[in-house]
């Protein structure tokens, strides 16, 4: 199948490419079955379309108020931000916050003449200045996609961070291939799956180089694994140049 859209057929796709059935592609299954999570996880580290931003919402566990950190799905690469997380002593939130007092006295001079969004911008910008001064930056995050787990550095009992509680976290999550089929008929990475089938096939014919076989045909593994490595080489390229995010995309 040219368009693949399961593991297996991505496998058969390149496997056919290489030369199969008319060329015997001297790899274990297991051997393919690595190369292929190998390609996958290069997809999901270095292609833009292999992540998506979303929301990701988790209700607070009793061990979580014990670790103090939220755990994480492993899909989940990159944390941009949580959602704002008011203390349980601040009553000045909801309808009667400064905020929404400010927005209630301007919402008349949008449309007049005076005022306006202009007034009411520089109003937000203020309050914001004033905030950052008193209370500092915020809760101050602690993520690592290697641990799983989210570090939010304020007192938990003081912000409500109490079992029970949803907590909403941006960030950007890989796409799951067997959900999304269609990531399997992908090019770069139905190249680079090529690539890497490719090379590990000749790595196995390297240990047999120099025999003979029967015709007196011998087989030169050395190019195959050289074409193989260059070819990978120009794969990685393309991905840093034309599909991955900018160097400091997650950082949040």
């Amino acid at each position: 199948m040219a368009k693949p859209r399961t593991r297996q057929e991505l496998i058969d796709y390149c496997l056919r490419s290489l030369g199969a059935p008319v060329i015997e592609i001297n790899l274990d299954g297991d051997q393919i079955e690595d190369r292929v999570d190998e390609a996958i996880q290069f997809y999901q580290e270095y292609h833009s379309d292999a992540v998506v931003r979303t929301f990701v919402k988790h209700q607070i566990t009793a061990q979580d108020v014990i670790n103090e950190y939220i755990p994480l799905p492993e899909a989940l690469i990159s944390v941009l931000q949580v959602l704002p997380i008011t203390s349980t002593n601040n009553s000045s939130g909801g309808f009667f916050s400064i905020q929404n007092q400010i927005a209630s006295s301007d919402i008349l001079n949008f449309f007049g003449d005076i005022g306006g969004l202009v007034d009411y911008e520089i109003s937000k910008q203020y309050l914001t200045l004033i905030d950052m001064s008193v209370n500092g930056l915020g809760q101050q995050i602690i993520f690592s996609r290697h641990m799983n787990r989210l570090n939010i550095n304020v007192k938990w009992d003081e912000h409500g961070l109490t079992e029970g509680r949803w907590v909403v976290i941006e960030g950007y999550v890989t796409i799951n291939p067997e959900e999304f089929g269609d990531i399997y008929n992908d090019m770069m990475l139905k190249k680079h799956l090529k690539a890497l089938l490719k090379r590990n096939w000749g790595e196995n014919l390297i240990k047999m180089e120099g025999m003979q076989l029967p015709g007196g045909v011998t087989i030169n593994a050395r190019a195959i694994f050289e074409d193989a490595m260059a070819e990978i080489a120009k794969i990685e390229e393309e991905y840093d140049m034309k599909y991955s995010f900018p160097p400091d995309f997650f950082i949040g």
